[in-house]
């Protein structure tokens, strides 16, 4: 090999290691107040992509609520961008308003939150998550260990096929959430004695033609049999976008963030 040649190679190879060296310190930065793409590796290899928001002042020593958001069916994919395609704005304001962690992952494009039919006129929940609902809750799991959450207001909230996921969330570990906001989603009914102490509201359009609006009727009727806190907005000339106003509605937002856990 000519010197030249030997000598171009040790260059691109030193110009490799320091971009490969600004990679790793950049990842290890603490960003906050935009939303960050990271990447969840399971032990059996299966991966969940996903965005986090840290609020500006997540280094104040004090406790910050966090939100679990879970896109539709429509946001599925790999690039890591599209469940930001419905809510970002809103996400961002509560953010800021609220100083809350906000985790928004991405399913797969051949898998869903919950592994059932979105027009089935009802389901059970299955014995185990699906791989990307076990995702999220693995990564909720190391967030709390890592930042100053407070697990008295942690809130999940999905649209559509996400809001099957968030059911299928407040059934499977009720523990976890003070706060849910299932839109145009559906659950398993027999469950509601599992999640009638997470106060709960739902949104549902009533001429929804992709999720029949009697999955959300089910569920709240359930829960109301319970004397759980269950609030629910029905609206009559809406088919399936029902997150928009859902996303608008400032009296939801603050009545989310207010919402603590109860022991």
């Amino acid at each position: 090999m000519s010197p030249s040649r030997l000598a171009l190679r040790l260059c691109l190879l030193a110009t490799v290691i320091i971009m490969t060296t600004a990679a790793l310190a950049d990842d290890e930065k603490l960003v906050t107040g935009q939303f960050q793409p990271h990447v969840y590796t399971a032990e059996d290899g299966e991966t969940l992509q996903y965005q986090l928001l840290l609020p500006e002042n997540i280094d104040d020593g004090q406790k910050h609520p966090l939100l679990i958001f879970l896109h539709g069916a429509g946001e599925r994919g790999d690039d890591n961008i599209a469940q930001l395609k419905h809510g970002r704005a809103m996400m961002e304001a509560q953010s800021k308003k609220h100083g809350a962690i906000i985790l928004a992952p991405q399913c797969a494009k051949d898998k869903r939150w919950v592994e059932v039919h979105w027009a089935l006129p009802a389901h059970t929940m299955p014995e185990k998550p699906s791989g990307p609902m076990a995702g999220v809750l693995a990564v909720l799991a190391q967030l709390r260990a890592k930042y100053n959450v407070d697990a008295d207001r942690i809130y999940v909230m999905g649209l559509s096929m996400g809001g099957y996921g968030t059911w299928d969330a407040i059934q499977r570990q009720p523990e976890l959430f003070a706060g849910a906001v299932p839109i145009c989603g559906g659950g398993d009914p027999d469950g509601a004695e599992a999640m009638k102490d997470i106060p709960i509201w739902v949104y549902h359009g009533a001429k929804d033609g992709a999720v029949p609006v009697a999955r959300s009727r089910q569920m709240v009727e359930a829960l109301k049999k319970l004397d759980a806190e269950v609030h629910y907005t029905e609206i009559p000339d809406a088919g399936h976008d029902v997150w928009t106003p859902a996303f608008a509605d400032e009296e939801m937002l603050e009545w989310l963030f207010s919402q603590k856990k109860k022991h």
